[in-house]
């Protein structure tokens, strides 16, 4: 149908908003509870636009086009509601912008650039100061800077179906909470931290462990070990300014040397190692009538969900630990003997894509290390210590670079230390959606086949549609395996299972949207078409691997040699394998 825009007369598709129309013709219209592709909630009113006949201002964000349609979006008009809109939203805001975590990377604050405001007119209306929610281990939610845009809402819902946070009150009591105000740390939350990714303003962070690494750092007395995921070296460039995707692995390596870490490592290194004892057993439940679908259990938030949501399918769970996991066992056990390190002299600082890592590493199961060292060095409770000591988050990292000016851009490249830093092109796709199952079938096919895989890139399982699927011949032996990212597709294979019609032998689940690299610690803003840039510099450095199957790495062979011995053996049982239970509401 034909619009017209501004004057300027345009050819658009049927059922589009005033909104998509707009870009299509290169406006921005500002918004900032509009949410692309989940939520269009029409409550901020800065989407405001003009259309001849209509009354009063249109919400461009939920009104459709109609044939004709003339659209003014920068009249006089407009711009004054946009600006009274928009001054109502900062009458409650605080206004302490420069302590604040989303400084200069805030919604809000760029759209009062923008719109070019001067003043305040209007004085607060809310009259109490509402506390912040610091409960759980993982996120920080502050009330005071909520705008009520309801985008955390809309992506707790509808993309992970988890429902932990919703509107309370009326009016000027008007808030979002969790259930009777307990907070994320005692409700159902999942630790995803999409809520956050979405947020337009400070509303809700990660909990900082900046502070706690730089104490560390600092101290002469501790080995402060760092490990990387995969998903890092797609993130930290955009975070550092640097385009969308860029792969960036050699000058993040250069850059944790210059915090002063000790020894820069790869969790690609324990990915390897995931996927030699995921797939031994996977292959050990198909031979042995195990429970099947086996599922993937390296993302934390997918873990939290299924306690809360399906204990009943809890035993479909591979007893994997996540690569971090297995990777913080590793480090105090097999490196603190090949070092001759204490124990309890070594940290280890995670840099991981997920919120949710940091209260996977404070589950109480998460000190393996502790236990295997205390019957040989008489330690005792006093002494206890977790496999990883601290979680950053790609953000967090950023910060930290920053503190230190480093020009991260400028960095030279540089590579991971041994022995707990080669890794193979199979482990550097555990950052994107159905790299867990690739990588596992690459090794799979080859154990129990006894034969050499000659196409190795498994395309079905690529890609960012909701649930992929793909039957895979492992020599006569047929399985049906799937992929699933996002909750609220995880939650449909999972029905399928207690229904008992899952036909699947192998499941992979990721949390966040697009795997990993789409992750609630990932760098602000991300979108689909971010996801999608990521996954290419992923899928490239697997491409450009020498080697490009996890039971080939020589590192993670001479581990077995010298310290674990075989997998799925009694060592690799204690250190690397756990069991998830009922997580009550």
């Amino acid at each position: 149908m034909q619009i017209t825009i501004n004057g300027q007369t345009i050819d658009v598709q049927d059922g589009l908003t005033i909104m998509d129309a707009c870009a299509i013709a290169g406006i921005d219209i500002p918004s900032l509870c509009y949410l692309k592709d989940v939520s269009a909630n029409a409550s901020c009113g800065i989407c405001v636009v003009e259309v001849k006949g209509a009354r009063t201002l249109l919400r461009s964000c939920i009104t459709q086009i109609t044939e004709g349609m003339e659209i003014v979006t920068n009249s006089q008009r407009v711009m004054d509601a946009r600006r009274m809109n928009l001054e109502l939203l900062l009458a409650n805001h605080p206004q302490d912008c420069l302590i604040c975590d989303r400084n200069e990377n805030c919604e809000l604050q760029q759209l009062t650039f923008d719109l070019g405001m001067h003043g305040m007119r209007f004085v607060r209306t809310r009259k109490e100061i509402l506390p912040k929610d610091e409960t759980s281990a993982s996120l920080v939610r502050d009330p005071e800077k909520c705008i009520l845009c309801g985008r955390c809402i809309a992506v707790c819902r509808e993309v992970q179906s988890v429902q932990a946070i919703d509107f309370s009150g009326r009016g000027s009591k008007s808030k979002v909470a969790t259930f009777m105000d307990l907070g994320l740390g005692v409700v159902a939350c999942t630790n995803c931290g999409q809520c956050a990714l979405v947020c337009p303003t400070g509303a809700i962070t990660e909990k900082s462990s900046i502070d706690d690494v730089w104490k560390d750092l600092h101290n002469p007395e501790k080995i402060v070990l760092v490990q990387t995921a995969p998903a890092i070296r797609v993130g930290i460039g955009e975070a550092m300014g640097m385009p969308y995707g860029s792969l960036v692995t050699g000058q993040m390596v250069a850059g944790l040397r210059k915090l002063g870490f000790s020894k820069v490592f790869d969790t690609n290194f324990t990915a390897d190692l995931t996927i030699i004892e995921e797939g031994n057993e996977l292959i050990k439940r198909i031979k042995t009538g195990g429970v099947l679908p086996m599922i993937t259990s390296c993302s934390p938030g997918w873990i939290k969900f299924i306690e809360h949501f399906y204990p009943k399918s809890l035993a479909h769970l591979s007893t994997c630990k996540s690569p971090q996991q297995m990777f913080g066992a590793v480090a105090k056990t097999y490196y603190a003997e090949k070092t001759g390190l204490d124990p309890r002299n070594i940290v280890v600082v995670s840099v991981m894509p997920c919120t949710a890592k940091k209260f996977e590493a404070r589950r109480p199961e998460m000190d393996s290390a502790f236990h295997y060292w205390q019957s040989r060095m008489d330690l005792s409770h006093a002494d206890h210590f977790y496999d990883v000591d601290h979680v950053l988050t790609t953000r967090e990292l950023a910060r930290m670079f920053n503190e230190t000016g480093i020009e991260f851009a400028h960095l030279p490249e540089e590579n991971f230390d041994s022995p707990l830093g080669e890794s193979t092109g199979a482990a550097v796709i555990f950052g994107t959606t159905g790299g867990v199952m690739e990588a596992a079938l690459r090794t799979a096919y080859e154990v129990y086949t006894g034969k050499t895989l000659t196409n190795i890139d498994f395309n079905a399982v690529r890609g960012l549609n909701g649930i992929k699927e793909a039957e895979v011949d492992l020599d006569g032996t047929k399985i049906k395996v799937a992929v699933a990212h996002t909750l609220k597709n995880a939650r449909q294979l999972l029905d399928e299972i207690e229904n008992g019609t899952s036909t699947y032998t192998f499941i992979e689940v990721m949390t966040c949207p697009g795997g990993c690299l789409g992750g609630g610690g990932q760098p602000i803003p991300t979108n689909t078409e971010i996801r999608k840039k990521r996954a290419e510099s992923i899928y490239y450095e697997d491409a450009h691997k020498g080697i490009r199957k996890s039971h080939e790495n020589p590192e993670i062979q001479r581990l077995y040699k010298e310290f674990l011995l075989e997998p799925l053996g009694e060592k690799s049982h204690r250190l690397l394998h756990t069991k998830y239970v009922e997580r009550k509401i």
